[in-house]
């Protein structure tokens, strides 16, 4: 369909919650659906949120299957989520990695569920129940905080773990 504008950090629209998407058949989902996965191949993502394109609508998308960004990440089933609700699993909470399509050009360590239930809706309207674990479940809750207008630099424990890209080069906590 098209490639929409990603909003950018600071943008107020990003901090506002989401509101769940009434009729899941209609064509207006689909084709917000369609942009998602659009400006998210463009942008070289592994996932995006409504709210990231300036749509205040509980609907996310993610996929890996190779990603420069992500590399030695494993592989996430495209898969598209309407009105998601996370159900994290006993266990270990993990710090790792972590950038965003909204702020270019930074990185910074994240803790997030190591294990996670999460379940919602397919664009087709299907009930999703899966549950997940590694790379899979924090894009999850990464794009999931989008929909609550969490942006991930709001649940670092260490700012010193925060910054540009190429100034984390050598970073004690960054994997070579």
């Amino acid at each position: 369909m098209a490639v929409r504008e990603v909003l950018r950090m600071g943008d107020g629209r990003l901090l506002q919650p989401a509101e769940p998407v009434a009729d899941l058949d209609s064509g207006e989902v689909r084709d917000l659906i369609r942009d998602l996965w659009d400006t998210m191949a463009a942008h070289g993502g592994v996932g995006l949120a409504a709210p990231q394109i300036g749509v205040p609508r509980r609907v996310v998308v993610f996929a890996v299957a190779s990603s420069p960004r992500y590399p030695g990440a494993e592989d996430v089933p495209p898969t598209a989520l309407v009105n998601p609700t996370l159900h994290p699993q006993p266990g270990a909470v993990e710090e790792d990695w972590e950038g965003c399509l909204s702020l270019p050009g930074l990185r910074g360590l994240v803790p997030r569920h190591a294990r996670l239930r999460y379940t919602g809706f397919t664009a087709e309207g299907e009930p999703l129940d899966r549950e997940v674990s590694g790379f899979h479940a924090r894009v999850v809750q990464h794009e999931c905080d989008h929909l609550d207008g969490i942006l991930y630099p709001m649940r670092i424990r260490d700012l010193r773990n925060f910054g540009f890209e190429e100034e984390l080069a050598g970073h004690p906590a960054l994997p070579e």
